[in-house]
């Protein structure tokens, strides 16, 4: 019954989708725009640098705050902050309210990474930016913090199902950014550069697009 509440518990506040609620505010369903991905990299696309950095903060806060609330709530379950944090994630990836078509999970695992370790948070963060920079794309931020973060996990707590519970977010996190690779391997995929050069990283991608599809695409909404 523990884990099952724990996992509820995660899995209903994963499911608080500030970018989707964002966008509706501003007039827009995200869903529809851009990537059609509700989250904060599709936010920044489409509402602007402000209200992205807004969205992946409060994205960040709500599995910050649902590992903590449960290893609160839940102290003899070892691996409970692990179990509600993968539940935020999939609460915010497949949200029951939205049709369960949400976002794609990194700053929720990067809030889950920041409840359990601030260290490794920060260790993390550091070595991804260099990652991310070194490849160009964001998407491989993602893909690879998936699978540090099950085997640090394991290596400084020695929680083996905490670590199993970790490693089910591996296949979701692969499957939700396949359409991302595949836009890497076609060159439309937008490069890490376009936060501070826009114009020059959008002029390369729009070669690559109908004028049909770049109007859905990176049409902004406006504020």
């Amino acid at each position: 019954m523990q884990v099952i509440l724990c996992a509820a518990m995660g899995y209903l506040i994963g499911s608080v989708n500030p970018s989707y609620i964002l966008g509706r505010i501003h007039g827009v369903d995200i869903r529809r725009h851009g990537s059609g991905n509700a989250g904060a990299t599709n936010a920044t696309l489409i509402m602007g640098k402000a209200t992205g950095l807004l969205c992946a903060l409060l994205d960040i806060f709500k599995a910050f705050a649902a590992y903590k609330l449960a290893v609160r709530l839940f102290p003899m379950m070892v691996y409970a902050g692990v179990l509600a944090g993968s539940s935020c994630v999939l609460g915010h990836i497949f949200p029951v309210w939205m049709g369960f078509a949400g976002g794609k999970g990194l700053a929720c695992i990067g809030g889950m990474i920041l409840a359990h370790s601030w260290k490794l948070f920060l260790t993390l963060l550091a070595a991804e930016i260099v990652l991310v920079l070194l490849l160009r794309y964001i998407c491989v931020m993602a893909l690879s913090v998936s699978i540090i973060f099950p085997i640090t996990y394991a290596w400084s707590t020695g929680d083996l199902i905490g670590m199993a519970i970790l490693l089910l977010l591996v296949p979701v996190v692969v499957y939700k950014h396949l359409p991302n690779l595949r836009r890497i391997i076609e060159g439309k995929e937008a490069r890490i550069s376009w936060l501070w050069n826009p114009k020059e990283e959008e002029s390369r991608l729009e070669k690559q697009y109908s004028d049909q599809e770049w109007k859905k695409i990176y049409k902004r909404v406006e504020h």
